[in-house]
């Protein structure tokens, strides 16, 4: 995965409410504990976020996405870097095992989400409503 994505997601549990409306988002989200003991924002690219839910949702029955525009996080004085779950090893955009991580004073809000969509785990998983989220032009790389 060398190229550029266009979008990479952020994954809030369901017991942080996010409005569904980016219109009525605030300019700054409630940040995750795991987020601020890290000092960054844990995202995913599109191919990262079934195995992200997998592992780290199994407790969830709806989990909220927020997509945010790569090129936007990338313009903002290198904020993003691609660094392993623990950001102990940084490696090159997309390698095998990187994920993007925002270094951004922990901001993510109306200004940096362009979407939001509400996936909800049915029987089989989320395989289902991950492949829903392709076929319909939203979950893309």
């Amino acid at each position: 995965m060398a190229s550029k994505p266009s979008y990479v997601y952020k994954l809030v549990p369901s017991s942080s409410p996010i409005p569904l409306d980016i219109s009525e988002l605030p300019l700054r989200l409630p940040i995750s504990t795991l987020d601020q003991e890290s000092g960054f924002i844990h995202l995913s690219t599109s191919v990262q976020v079934l195995n992200t839910l997998k592992w780290f949702f199994t407790e969830e029955k709806t989990v909220y996405v927020l997509r945010l525009p790569y090129d936007k996080l990338e313009e903002e004085d290198k904020a993003l870097r691609w660094e392993d779950p623990k950001a102990e090893v940084c490696g090159p955009r997309g390698g095998e095992g990187m994920f993007p991580h925002l270094y951004n004073g922990l901001k993510l809000g109306r200004d940096e989400v362009d979407s939001v969509r509400l996936l909800e785990r049915d029987a089989g998983g989320w395989d289902k409503p991950i492949e829903d989220a392709i076929n319909e032009g939203w979950l893309v790389y």
